[in-house]
């Protein structure tokens, strides 16, 4: 039942040969003879964010402004639900995570390197292979109304390529489902930790990653090891991502001028190599810090360089001023990054959520505040990951939920329920499950 106690009934086939036109006031039959075996899902009595009541008709996975002549037709009755589009994860850790595990009590960490350990003995000490964890958690997120994200997964002597391999099969088990880029992460480091940069170039050739990462080349990467032969992260990095036509997403936790020298450096390295819309930095807590001329200028570097940013709402210290860096021509996204792993208890993979936690921490209270939060989880990632806007217009992909609720600001606040949740016209969730 949805909210208020309305029916959600799902019928197919019902309709053979018949044109409908949408309207605010429902469809309109005119019949046609049928001269196609095309299939249409119609969602009848839904209110794009909170609209007027319409149907959003579906063909071939895309939003169209009618069902085609001919067509059969396939019907949802969408109970006066609000459409809300479905939204992008763009930062998470499924190989780390403990959702759905034995309880892990955390221990206090001093910094990335006690972190690290601490990744490891999780890592042995759960029952489940990462595979199953990473299709639990992840299979959760889609049915929360995620359509795509970009998950990274450590790649260090403890695990091998393992955790790359569990993610991956856990992908391929969602396929049509979630859309999955997949980065190569080097969580322990590329300079410190040896044998780790033989690992880069082994997934870089195996077909199985999109990306390679990088993690703070001027503070916690800069020294301690023999890793990369020539003692440079982000030559190395940069090296495989040019030389295998892979994207780059480097964690950048390092504040101040220890973070914003790498930062220009991979602009500038962007710029050199044509790697332009290819090149992604994470965190980026140094351009949080930023204000006024400075932040305007840093941007502006960003921008011209085709490097984006993401956000993953940590503190109200942490979160990236996306607003203002969208207007300078930035793309940000939002993400959930750890979920339940070594770090911290939290998370969940709800991107709703996610902006429910930037909207708090950023003290969000008008709604085109609110609005912006939602966008940037709906929006935001899909621009970062290359997805098509999924805005509800015709021509758009058919990618939304269906939840109770009045317009998004509520919706943020609330966090109702997935009452149903599509994928290329498809239903694929109800009530927060997988179907």
């Amino acid at each position: 039942m949805a909210g208020g106690g309305r029916p959600l009934v799902y019928q197919l086939g019902i309709q053979v040969g018949v044109r409908l036109i949408v309207s605010p006031g429902g469809p309109v039959s005119s019949p046609q003879p049928a001269t196609a075996t095309a299939t249409a899902t119609v969602f009848r009595n839904v209110r794009p964010f909170g609209g007027a009541a319409v149907d959003l008709v579906a063909v071939d996975g895309v939003l169209v402004d009618a069902v085609p002549d001919g067509a059969v037709v396939e019907t949802v009755d969408g109970a006066g639900l609000m459409a809300l589009p479905t939204l992008v994860d763009a930062h998470v850790h499924p190989d780390k995570t403990a959702w759905g595990e034995p309880w892990h009590s955390r221990r206090a960490a001093g910094g990335i390197a006690e972190y690290v350990a601490g990744d490891v003995e999780l890592a042995r000490a759960l029952p489940t292979p990462v595979a199953g964890r990473a299709y639990r958690l992840m299979a959760h997120a889609a049915a929360q109304g995620t359509r795509a994200m970009r998950a990274h997964a450590d790649v260090a002597p403890a695990f091998g390529l393992a955790g790359l391999e569990g993610v991956a099969e856990a992908r391929e088990r969602l396929r049509g489902i979630v859309d999955v880029e997949l980065v190569a992460f080097p969580q322990h480091g590329v300079v410190r930790t040896p044998g780790v940069a033989e690992l880069l170039a082994e997934a870089a050739k195996s077909g199985l990653i999109t990306h390679v990462g990088g993690i703070d080349p001027a503070g916690f990467d800069a020294s301690g090891g023999a890793g990369a032969a020539d003692g440079d992260q982000l030559g190395t990095v940069f090296a495989l991502a040019e030389r295998h036509g892979l994207g780059l997403d480097i964690h950048l936790h390092d504040r101040g001028e220890t973070g914003l020298a790498p930062l220009r450096e991979i602009a500038a390295r962007t710029r050199a190599l044509g790697l332009q819309g290819k090149v992604s930095v994470a965190h980026a807590f140094a351009v949080a810090e930023l204000s006024g001329r400075e932040l305007d200028e840093t941007a502006d570097l960003l921008a011209d360089a085709g490097v984006s940013l993401t956000t993953v709402a940590l503190s109200s210290v942490t979160v990236l001023p996306f607003r203002r860096l969208a207007e300078r021509g930035v793309r940000v996204g939002l993400g959930s990054d750890g979920v339940r792993d070594n770090w911290s208890p939290f998370g969940n993979a709800d991107m709703l959520h996610r902006a429910w936690l930037t909207g708090w921490a950023l003290d969000a209270r008008l709604d085109e505040d609110l609005e912006a939060c939602f966008a940037l989880a709906a929006h935001g990632g899909a621009e970062l990951l290359g997805l098509p806007r999924a805005d509800l217009r015709p021509g758009a992909p058919a990618d939304f939920m269906l939840v109770e609720g009045e317009c998004v600001p509520q919706a943020v606040v609330d966090l109702p329920r997935r009452d149903l949740v599509v994928r290329a016209g498809r239903v694929v969730a109800r009530d927060g499950a997988l179907v």
